[in-house]
Parts: structure tokens; C-alpha cells; sequence
């Protein structure tokens, strides 16, 4: 993908491939039919366009998301895909910023969109490409040892992953959850994970 910008779309293929952590997701048709026992977020991407802030359902019934996935599905057309997906809920969100020089981690309290339309945002920090703390503003405290150990971690992956566009002077910017599973009727599992469900190239 050398001298290309990784969009919405690609980046799901790439998570997909990838040894990254992230939702399995699958493609949406009309003859899909969702399982009544879960909580659905649909997604869409493009082909071609601004593929920013495009149309999305998060955490409803089976019913409901079909007939937004359906509507979208019949908008979209053959200019991109409506993915689907099990619904998570998202204790801790944030984005993960990898360049040739540092990586950069922001975080903010449950859904990441809490940050996208809120610009909340409780703890940002950049390492260098060693791991070591350069400098962070906000609640160092907000993700604990270990979280931030795993975002890291992951880091070094998205640094092989996409050798070719970090070198190139391109950031790659991953998006991810702490999150659990829940059921329909509200259940959240008590195990934690972390999850990451778009990259980009920027």
C-alpha cells in the first residue's frame, strides 16, 4: 500500500488480516438476519469520498439494526459496504497514533465518541518509538500499568503491519475500546478487553 492512503474501508480489511485485537465484523446484505440474543452496531465505509462521520447505529435490537442496515445498504449502493457486528460496551476509548518517532495514546471514559463529538479527552501521552514517556497532559491515572503496557504492545505490531506507510511519513491512527460483551437484555460479561475497530493512514 506504499504511496496510498489507507481509508475507512481499507483499514477493516487490514484489521481484519492483522494479528491486532479487533471486532469480527461481517459484511451486511438484506438477507441477513440477526440474532435476537444480542445488542448490534452497524457501521458503513466508502469507496470513494469523505468517509468521515458516515452513518452508524450503536447498541440496538436486532429488529432496529436491520432496518437501519437495510436502509444503508440500499443509500450506500455499490460505492462501498454496511458491516456488522456484536455490540461491546466501551469502559475506556481512545485513539493510538504511530509514526517513524513516537507513538501517541489518547484516551477518554467510555465510548469514543465522547471524544469524536465531545472532544473530551482525560489523558493524552506520547512515548517515543522506545516506549519511554516524553510528555502527557490530563489524568496520568486514567489507564492503569497494564492497559497502557498493552496499547504499546500493540504498537510495535501496527509499526511492522505497516512498515511501508510509516515510512513513507504517514501516521497510522487506530481506534479502540476497553470493552466487555453484553446481551440484549443488558448483561455485561465482567471480562475486559481491548479491542481496536478502524485504522487509518493520516
Amino acid at each position: 500500500m506504499l504511496g496510498l492512503k489507507m481509508n475507512k474501508m481499507m483499514g477493516f480489511f487490514e484489521l481484519s488480516a492483522s494479528d491486532l485485537p479487533t471486532i469480527n465484523w461481517n459484511l451486511y446484505t438484506p438477507d441477513v438476519q440477526l440474532d435476537g440474543k444480542y445488542l448490534w452496531t452497524i457501521r458503513s465505509a466508502v469507496k470513494d469520498g469523505n468517509d468521515l462521520n458516515l452513518p452508524r447505529s450503536i447498541g440496538k435490537n436486532a429488529k432496529d439494526s436491520m432496518i437501519f442496515a437495510d436502509k444503508l445498504y440500499d443509500k450506500i449502493g455499490s460505492n462501498g459496504m454496511v458491516i456488522y457486528y456484536p455490540y461491546f460496551v466501551a469502559h475506556k476509548s481512545g485513539t493510538l497514533c504511530v509514526d517513524k518517532d513516537n507513538i501517541v495514546i489518547e484516551a477518554v471514559n467510555k465510548d469514543l465518541w465522547n471524544m469524536v463529538t465531545k472532544n473530551d479527552v482525560d489523558v493524552s501521552m506520547t512515548f517515543d518509538s522506545n516506549g519511554k514517556l516524553i510528555s502527557s497532559n490530563g489524568n496520568i491515572n486514567f489507564l492503569d500499568k497494564e492497559e497502557i503496557l498493552l496499547l504499546l504492545k500493540n504498537a510495535v505490531k501496527v509499526k511492522s503491519l505497516y512498515w511501508s506507510e510509516i515510512h513513507s511519513n504517514s501516521t497510522v491512527l487506530l481506534e479502540w475500546s476497553i470493552a466487555s460483551n453484553c446481551t440484549a437484555d443488558g448483561n455485561v460479561d465482567e471480562n475486559k478487553y481491548l479491542v481496536f475497530y478502524e485504522a487509518r493512514t493520516i
